[in-house]
């Protein structure tokens, strides 16, 4: 057979531990034998990075902006634990901290539904959107620690040299004070992010916060969304037969849980990192979510919701099989294939991204799986565990069937 030729290369980051390894045997089993696989590829391992001195991520962001298409494996964000196991100068930042402030764009997190899984929460019948924001915040933030008493204060100078200063906090004792920010340009790109792809799936968009607490800070995301929405998305909304509304995001919990499921929920940046592993996990498991970084430009960062298995990848280390997940590190590549071939006008890309992901859910479905997804089976046979790659020859022989 003929492989699937592509035009334009995709940006590939690899990663690292069990999920690189994972990387590896996807592109060999099923990806290569079916497409003249174009990439230019940045290794984003650890190792790789204290060479660089982080530079390659920086670089393999870049690449995205002049691609436009990007699929990323998982990456160790390194702590004091990892700064002495892979002897490293500094603890280098996230790397998907790093390439989403550089693209500006907003995480969008679905999870990958079976028929045989059944969420936790039992009247889900469709997939929760998680739409994460992906600059600021906490993420962004400049600590202090005071050791004694004294006064903490927001202080703002201006162009001009103008200050306008405000009270933290008078401590009376050691303690701990945080700063963070955002700024317009790119809650209005989260914004618009959001309402596109919410009209690109035809599904409501909530966004939630809490303006009632944080009467400046989450209130001006608040209203920008809304300007934005007046101004620009209503009528389509409208023409599209969907809704966007606004809630706090305590209100928001309840209403999720009570839901069917089938919408987007936006969340600012911390908020959309714990919630997405909430709905992932209710849904399953964090390796069967995918997700994708928009940017308001345009560009796509295809990537796994979950980690590196550092757990499984020492296993690996010593010569045992592993029976590793590798479903949302596939359909990273799936995703970032059909997007490839939509923008250029490859249809084969976008039909072969189809049917791997078929193949790959009805392996699951005719009850054969990783090791996570077992305790979770509900299906009438008994769940067959296997290992990691004989769930990818697995999926091959899937894929070969079909026609």
């Amino acid at each position: 057979m003929e492989k699937i030729r592509m035009t334009t290369p995709l940006v590939e980051m690899d990663g690292d531990e069990m999920t690189r390894i994972l990387w590896a045997d996807i592109k060999k089993e099923l990806l290569e034998p079916y497409i003249d696989l174009k990439t230019e590829y940045y290794d984003l391992g650890l190792p790789h990075r204290e060479k660089t001195h982080d530079q390659v991520t920086i670089d393999s962001a870049n690449a995205t902006k002049k691609y436009g298409v990007a699929v990323k494996c998982a990456t160790i964000t390194p702590n004091a634990q990892r700064l002495e196991e892979y002897q490293l100068s500094q603890m280098w930042k996230s790397p998907n901290g790093t390439i989403r402030s550089i693209l500006d764009g907003t995480v969008f997190r679905t999870p990958i539904m079976v028929k045989g899984i059944s969420p936790v929460v039992r009247n889900w019948k469709k997939p929760i959107t998680i739409a994460r924001h992906a600059y600021g915040d906490v993420y962004k933030n400049t600590e202090l620690q005071p050791q004694g008493p004294g006064k903490a204060e927001l202080v703002f100078t201006d162009e001009a040299g103008r200050e306008t200063r405000q009270t933290i906090f008078d401590f009376q004792g050691p303690g701990v004070l945080q700063g963070q920010y955002n700024t317009d340009r790119s809650i209005s790109s989260f914004a618009r992010s959001c309402f596109q792809y919410a009209l690109d799936a035809r599904q409501e968009l909530w966004f939630a916060a809490k303006d009632t607490i944080s009467k400046q800070y989450d209130h001006r995301f608040k209203d920008i969304f809304q300007e934005i929405f007046e101004a620009e998305y209503k009528d389509k909304f409208a023409q599209a037969g969907i809704g966007y509304f606004y809630t706090l995001i305590d209100d928001a919990v309840a209403r999720v849980i009570r839901s069917e499921g089938g919408f987007i929920w936006a969340c600012k940046n911390y908020d959309g990192d714990v919630m997405s592993d909430m709905v992932s996990t209710a849904f399953g498991s964090l390796a069967m979510m995918t997700s994708v970084l928009v940017s308001p430009e345009g560009n796509y960062e295809y990537e796994a919701a979950h980690g590196t298995v550092t757990r499984h990848y020492y296993r690996y280390l010593k010569g045992e099989e592993t029976s590793t997940n590798p479903m949302a590190t596939l359909f990273a590549w799936t995703g970032a294939l059909r997007k490839r071939g939509e923008l250029d006008n490859i249809p084969a890309l976008g039909q072969f991204a189809d049917k791997l992901e078929a193949a790959s859910i009805a392996v699951i479905e005719g009850g054969v799986m990783t090791r996570d997804l077992s305790a979770l089976w509900e299906g009438e046979a008994p769940a067959r565990v296997v290992t990691s790659r004989d769930f990818l020859g697995a999926v091959r022989a899937q894929l070969e069937k079909t026609p």
